[in-house]
């Protein structure tokens, strides 16, 4: 179906306008009858026909929009930007800033009048076919011309770039423009449906039975007829719903922003986690943001393990990444984990050297970045100074320095179930086999760079988590000798106190038996000790001995007269 873009010897004898003309209205009567059939293979072979039609008229506005929406329906939504980039509206504002200096790129040399989606038509009235003479008309046809607007030079004026490019701008991340275009897209479809309305007389609103549904070219009806199209009202809930979601997301990451702003990092990594974590995925690049947010709100709050995971998910979605790069390297340069920081800082410094190569800061002219180009000539000396210090720093042996604490989380001295805790919640949470579940919430801009995503988030994932098990081991087997220099410091401890009570017992053994003052010869110390000795031993014996007497000196004193009553003078008793 597809026709050659030669013409033939025949046809260039034409006038070429002429020829021209029907050559590019063939191709775009081929190339709607590809994209009726709704397959991929088709439309592309579409798109083929139409690049040759726009390479003869570049501005021919069908052509455009029939290239734009097959784009956007096989899902390549780099490319629809790339086509409609000068009237993003965030281009507007970028001017100098947005990191070109090249004459090739063309978002630099963006005038006010490109930039505006609909640019205004003057030359209506001065249409060939008007006749200047004066004509008799009705009343009734003027005013519904006047409320509804010359419906006809709607569709010339391009009002698809609105819903083409705020749908691509919303599944390229640039929520801000997407919200802008769709609302404005939707607020002029709306526009023109009732003008079509009005513009109608009252039979022509009983619809023929046979009425051709329109697909994504968007066929236009004859002139002597208004445009009808069904599905008018479907693509109107499909723009409400995704502007919705739209909103939805700018309102949670604004105030996950605010809460950032104000220091509540426990609210703001709530609020991105809500949006990281949602049912509905959410675009690639708006998703590596939040990420790249999110992993600012960690490092905040003290949480390094949780900072570098967010910040490798930023890089697997975003290589190009200078935020997630700065910061990661920051976050291991603060665990004195050197080796990494110093890696990450070397491919900063390559990315630095391609901007300066390339005069351009890395992606598309439409894609937004953190840093200006005026900037990059003094991140770079510095850069230069920090790797230069690094490398001094491992070379002087720093290297096995590494804070794992502040890595896990925990402070010195803990006991071993806080780090068995904290140690087993990083596991289930930095897992390497669940690196890439992130990925099922994210929608790619382009499902080629899917198997590139996944290793990289693997890799990185990989080398976290055996960042951690070399801490956990390092942590525990502290905490091990800890715990051996407790029990022999115990035992240290009970024995100095058994000794000291030995001692006690010792004095007060002393201070009830005193020795003699003089000093004896060594024969008689000898017999005092052995009488000492065997005193202690016969205490009982005297004891029995000294009961025994008594007894007998009792009964003699009974005997003798002793046990006599004695007489009591009662008077000294009452005193």
């Amino acid at each position: 179906m597809a026709v050659s873009p030669c013409l033939s010897v025949n046809d260039q004898k034409k006038h070429w306008w002429l020829s021209n003309r029907k050559v590019v209205d063939k191709y775009i009567k081929d190339a709607r009858s590809l994209i009726a059939t709704h397959e991929q293979s088709e439309i592309v072979s579409a798109l083929n026909l139409l690049d040759a039609a726009l390479a003869i008229s570049p501005r021919f506005e069908v052509a455009l929009e029939l290239k734009a929406r097959s784009l956007l329906y096989l899902r390549r939504f780099k490319d629809v930007a790339n086509l409609l980039q000068d009237y993003i509206p965030s281009l507007k504002m970028s001017g100098d800033d947005s990191g070109s200096v090249s004459s090739d790129n063309s978002s630099q040399h963006l005038s006010r009048e490109r930039i505006k989606l609909l640019p205004s038509n003057n030359s209506s009235s001065d249409s060939p076919g008007r006749d200047p003479s004066l004509k008799c008309f009705s009343i009734s046809e003027l005013k519904k011309k006047v409320m509804a607007g010359l419906w006809k030079n709607c569709e010339k004026e391009g009002q698809w770039r609105y819903l083409v490019l705020g749908q691509a701008c919303c599944h390229l991340g640039l929520m801000e423009d997407a919200m802008v275009l769709l609302q404005t897209g939707k607020r002029l479809a709306s526009a023109a449906f009732r003008r079509e309305s009005v513009c109608r007389s009252d039979d022509s609103f009983s619809f023929p039975n046979s009425i051709t549904t329109l697909d994504i070219s968007g066929t236009t009806a004859p002139p002597s007829m208004p445009p009808r199209n069904p599905t008018f009202f479907s693509e109107s809930e499909n723009i409400s719903q995704l502007l919705s979601h739209i909103k939805l997301l700018i309102r949670r990451r604004t105030a996950a922003i605010a809460a950032l702003d104000a220091g509540l990092f426990s609210e703001a990594i709530r609020h991105f986690s809500k949006i990281v974590d949602g049912r509905r995925p959410a675009p690639q690049s708006f998703l590596a943001e939040c990420y790249m947010q999110r992993a600012f709100a960690y490092k905040a709050a003290g949480r390094i393990a949780e900072s570098i995971s967010d910040c490798n998910k930023t890089l697997a979605l975003d290589p190009t990444c200078i935020q997630a790069l700065d910061t990661r390297a920051s976050l291991l340069e603060t665990i004195r984990c050197l080796p990494d920081c110093l890696h990450d800082l070397e491919y900063l410094k390559l990315l630095y050297n391609t901007i300066f190569r390339d005069r351009k800061l890395p992606g598309p002219a439409w894609k937004r970045h953190y840093v200006r180009y005026r900037e990059i000539p003094g991140k770079l000396c510095a850069l230069t100074t920090k790797i230069q210090q690094l490398k001094q720093r491992v070379a002087s042996g720093e290297t096995g320095n590494v804070d794992y604490y502040a890595l896990i989380g925990l402070r010195r001295g803990c006991s071993r179930s806080e780090l068995d805790r904290a140690h087993l919640l990083l596991c289930l949470r930095h897992k390497p086999d669940k690196a890439t579940n992130f990925i099922e919430r994210c929608e790619l801009a382009d499902e080629r760079d899917l198997d590139s995503i996944k290793d990289r988030a693997k890799m990185s994932a990989l080398l976290l988590y055996r960042l951690l098990q070399k801490g956990y081991s390092s942590v525990m087997s502290t905490i091990m000798d800890e715990e051996a220099a407790e029990k022999q410091r115990k035992k240290a401890t009970a024995a100095l106190q058994a000794a000291q009570a030995a001692a006690i017992q010792v004095q007060q053994t002393q201070h009830s038996n005193p020795k003699p003052e003089h000093e004896t010869s060594p024969v008689s110390s000898c017999n005092n000790n052995s009488k000492n000795t065997t005193s202690n031993s016969n205490t009982n014996v005297f004891q029995g001995v000294f009961c025994r007497d008594l007894t007998v000196v009792g009964n003699l004193l009974s005997q003798v007269g002793f046990n006599r009553p004695l007489t009591v003078k009662y008077e000294a008793l009452s005193c």
